[in-house]
């Protein structure tokens, strides 16, 4: 019931004092700064824990050549390679939303030297790419991006798409607008933590009943951050330690997940503008790319799925892999929506299976 303002002037109702409303005040700050301090210590002793995955230099691997391409509207995209330029097959890694190519450390590391050519690049206004402009937001563009690629870096030969996410998306992008590549070209797509659609649906792992309020309150918020970003990027340095804390739950299944890979993920979320994750948003709220995956019926494919993932649920994989009868589904007991850093190796054996399996296929491509 909404309070009778008028009502309680006219009688002459007992208003909170000064006093009383500062002191309200006082042991909400008091619970914050408690609650705040609980959080600090408990993300200190994570991260004081012994962990062998702290000196990866998870943005430090050298490449064997590094190149810029530039889209028509002028955007900069950063590229590396590592491997031969005539290997006979090349490997086009694709990272996700707020992530960079970085996030691809563990499956480069393995895959270098086997005689692939791995080429990985930063989507547009992410990493080293440089900034699009706002409408260019999204999956669609990454599709013609992603082309673009292919046509300045590998020009010739078979090629293997694998996609984390948002970079999965790409690729269903690709095949939406350019099924012609997909069997000549294109030999193989391992689909990693992705969806064709219902983006708008998700909970992110809280209860149902709050759907209808992220609903609203999402666009909201993302029109707020393309305002006003600078008042979100203070307020996103202010809380690095809550910003771990929902890395951590919202990225990872296991709670015993080595803190430095947390902290790499996140670093890479703070290294992305917020207006730049606000520009995005609406790009996967209207995301429905289902009747693109019947064009990937003649290219080998695998997808890989966390059980635990909140971000793009099991169910996605799985109905992606309903689609294509002939793919092969891998889920990873206990992981999240960064499988390719919690479960590195699990991922990495997805990618040789497929890569072996096309092996074995005459290559097509020219």
């Amino acid at each position: 019931m909404k309070p009778d303002h008028h009502g309680l002037h006219q009688a002459g109702a007992h208003l909170p004092s000064k006093g009383v409303l500062g002191a309200a005040m006082g042991v909400v700050a008091v619970g914050a700064a408690v609650g705040l301090a609980a959080e600090r210590y408990a993300v200190g002793r994570t991260r004081l824990r012994p962990d062998p995955e702290r000196e990866q230099p998870f943005f430090g691997l050298p490449a064997d050549r590094t190149r810029s391409v530039v889209t028509p509207d002028g955007v900069p995209l950063h590229v590396e390679e590592v491997g031969p330029r005539d290997a006979p097959l090349t490997v086009v890694l694709l990272h996700g939303y707020i992530q960079e190519l970085a996030v691809w450390h563990y499956q480069r590391l393995a895959l270098a030297g086997e005689g692939l050519r791995l080429v990985l690049y930063d989507h547009r206004s992410h990493g080293r790419s440089g900034r699009g402009a706002p409408d260019t937001a999204t999956i669609d563009q990454l599709g013609e991006d992603l082309l673009l690629v292919l046509d300045e870096v590998v020009p010739r030969g078979p090629v293997v798409l694998v996609g984390h996410s948002m970079g999965g998306m790409t690729v269903m992008a690709l095949a939406d607008r350019h099924p012609e590549l997909f069997g000549p070209r294109i030999v193989g797509v391992c689909l990693v933590s992705t969806s064709t659609g219902r983006l708008a649906d998700l909970t992110f792992g809280l209860p149902a009943a709050v759907l209808p309020v992220t609903r609203r309150v999402l666009p909201w918020l993302t029109r707020t951050v393309r305002r006003r970003p600078s008042v979100f990027e203070h307020g996103r340095r202010v809380g690095t330690d809550l910003a771990f804390l929902i890395t951590r739950f919202g990225g990872f299944g296991d709670r015993a997940v080595s803190p430095a890979v947390v902290q790499f993920v996140e670093d890479m979320g703070a290294r992305t503008p917020v207006d730049v994750m606000a520009e995005f948003y609406e790009t996967f709220t209207g995301h429905d790319k289902l009747a693109a995956l019947a064009v990937l019926v003649d290219v080998e494919v695998v997808v890989v799925a966390g059980e635990k993932d909140l971000i793009t649920p099991l169910d996605h994989s799985q109905a992606m892999a309903d689609a294509l009868p002939s793919a092969e589904l891998v889920v990873v007991e206990g992981a999240g929506h960064m499988v390719p850093v919690e479960r590195p190796e699990r991922v990495t054996a997805a990618v040789r299976g497929l890569l072996d399996r096309v092996r074995r296929v005459e290559p097509r491509a020219s």
